[in-house]
Order: C-alpha cells, then structure tokens, then sequence
C-alpha cells in the first residue's frame, strides 16, 4: 500500500504513520526503476505502488550528483540555482497528479498546483531577465567563495551543500502538499483553502512588486552610469542613483523585501497543512525552517558584500529592517540627512 490508512485529520500530520513506514521504500526503487526502464506500464505502476513523498525525496536525490558533475564540469556552481524556480512546482504537481491517479478529491490540490505554477512563472521570469540562463552566468557569491575556499574543500562543500542539500531543499518545502494530499479524502475542501490561497498569492505578489522595483532601479543606475544623465523615464533623482542600492518604494521599509515574500510564500503552505489537520506545527514544517535558514545565511553573505561595496549600507542597515520592517522605525528616511552624516563618522 503506497497511502497509509488514516481515520482522522490530525493522523495526516503524524510522521511515524505517513512516512517512517515507507522510507524502505528507497531501497528498492532505483532497481525497479532500472528494470522496467522500457516499459511504461511497469514504470506507471512504480509510480502508483510507491509513496509519493518517497518518490519525490528520490527524485532530489536522483538529481543531486547530476547537478554535481554538471557543476564540475563547467566550473559553473549555479546549476542548482536555474532550478530554483521549476523544481518545487514540479514536485507540487507531482503530487496533485498523484491525488488524481489515485481517484483521490482534488480541489484544494489543484488550486495548490495553479498557485504553485504562478509562483514558478514569476520567479524563472525574473531569473531569466536578470541573465540567469544565459550560458556562463553565475551567482556572484559562489565566485567570491572559491577565493576563499580552497579547491578541494570547495569539491566537498559543492558535494554537500550546493548539489545535495540545495536538491534536497526544494523537495522539502512542498512536504506541506503531502499533507495537503492526505487529508484531501478526511478534510472537504472550504473557505480556509480560499482565505490561503490568498495568503500564498500575495506573498507572490509582493515579491513581484519588489523585484520590479529593483528592476526598474537598476536599469535607470545601469543607464545613468553610461550617459552620466538621469533617465527621463524615471523617478529617481541622481542622489538615488549614486548611492547605488535601492531605498525607495518597499526597499524604504524592509531591506530584502522579496527574501520576505519567498519565504512567506511556504511558510504559508505550512500553515495550510496545519490548519487542515488541526495541529499548531507538524514535522512537515521542516522544510521551511531549513529555508528561512538558508536565507539568513545567505541575505547575511550578500550584506556583507554589499556593505563593502557602498558607503551609505551600513546606515541603511541601522534604519531599515533586513525583512520585516521595524515597527519602532519609519522607513528609511533621508541617508544623507544630519542624523545620517552623525551615524556615518560613528
């Protein structure tokens, strides 16, 4: 049995009962797969015989050596990065398929799968405008780590963290849609779907709003560094465009406010699983603490870049929240004001 049998909404979220009684299941799964790679009925029913939050967990797996050599080869470490946007939908609609193969209700599912396709469409649209797939590109970040790691410690920190960990962590934020599944046949879909739906839309939203304003920032910096005039077209005046960071619209209020958005946006979906099985957390949660972490870490690494590179950052970081804003603070005010010069020689 691929599904456990479950009687209540709270045994969806119980991990001894929906997970722990499958993880065998990894065992055996790359050889059934490797024999019956010809035939597509036996790989159909593979699919259906095996948990599909199994499945989903060994494709992570499957793809983490693949982005290892990819990245060796090329001495490019952001393969993993052009997935970022694609894989957790991918795992998302893999659950939703799974739900409609198993005749299970799918009405909270397929609003997951909509949402989940928006988020993916938003997030590789700005990826791809900002260069991200053209061949070569790169993070910035990974380049400054190799100056400071050396190769071998590098190879053992790509094995581990950018090829593995990274693989791993985009199938644990949608472990939430496993409940989600679960619960579909106990728990009728209702209005709290709308009302987090919602929720997980305007995370969505935000992040758009935020990146189009970065966007809209750097193109007039970029231009107005080439004809040393401030283009007609925008808002910004030549002291904005000096500073060389952006300080207005939702940047006045948080200092990564789409860093705020994405994590918002499957801290969300976590606390879709919750409510639907009645529980305040549930172990599913995992993947979007392992997230947050991950951004902390790295929104600490490129402040730390970024504050090198422009003088005024560091006032910035005294007035403005790193994601969510200050409630005892204003906005970020005018840097080049009297309080900011005293802050600066400080």
């Amino acid at each position: 049995m691929a599904l456990p049998s479950l009687n209540s909404a709270a045994a969806c979220a119980d991990f001894g009962k929906t997970v722990q009684p499958y993880i065998s299941q990894l065992n055996d799964l790359p050889q059934q797969i490797y024999q019956s790679a010809t035939d597509p009925q036996a790989l159909k029913e593979i699919y259906l015989n095996t948990n599909p939050l199994i499945s989903a967990f060994a494709l992570s797996l499957f793809l983490a050596p693949i982005f290892l050599v990819a990245s060796e080869i090329n001495k490019n470490y952001s393969q993993v990065d052009r997935f970022w946007s694609i894989l957790p939908t991918v795992y998302n609609l893999h659950y939703v398929a799974y739900a409609h193969a198993k005749g299970l209700p799918t009405q909270r599912l397929n609003s997951l799968a909509i949402i989940s396709t928006i988020w993916s469409a938003r997030l590789t649209f700005n990826y791809w405008r900002k260069g991200g797939y053209q061949i070569g590109s790169e993070d910035y970040r990974w380049e400054i780590l190799r100056k400071y790691i050396n190769p071998p410690l590098f190879f053992i920190f790509n094995v581990v963290f950018i090829s593995l960990a990274q693989s791993i962590l985009l199938f644990s934020v949608t472990m939430p849609a496993y409940i989600l599944l679960l619960s579909s046949p106990l728990v009728p879909a209702d209005s709290s779907d709308i009302f987090f739906s919602q929720l997980v839309l305007g995370a969505i939203f935000l992040a758009f709003t935020a990146d189009q304003q970065q966007w809209d920032y750097q193109n007039a910096k970029s231009s107005y560094r080439t004809t040393a005039k401030v283009p007609p077209t925008t808002s910004f005046t030549a002291r904005d465009l000096d500073r060389g960071f952006l300080t207005q619209g939702l940047w006045a209020y948080s200092r990564h406010p789409n860093f705020l958005a994405e994590q918002s946006v499957w801290v969300f979906l976590y606390a879709w699983s919750c409510y639907v099985t009645n529980s305040y957390y549930n172990w599913s949660g995992l993947g979007a603490v392992a997230y947050m972490i991950l951004f902390q870490a790295s929104t600490w690494f490129t402040e730390l870049v970024t504050s090198g590179k422009y003088e005024e950052y560091k006032i910035y970081q005294q007035r403005v929240g790193k994601f969510v804003p200050s409630l005892l603070g204003g906005g970020v005010g005018d840097l080049n004001d009297e309080e900011g010069k005293e802050r600066k020689e400080k």
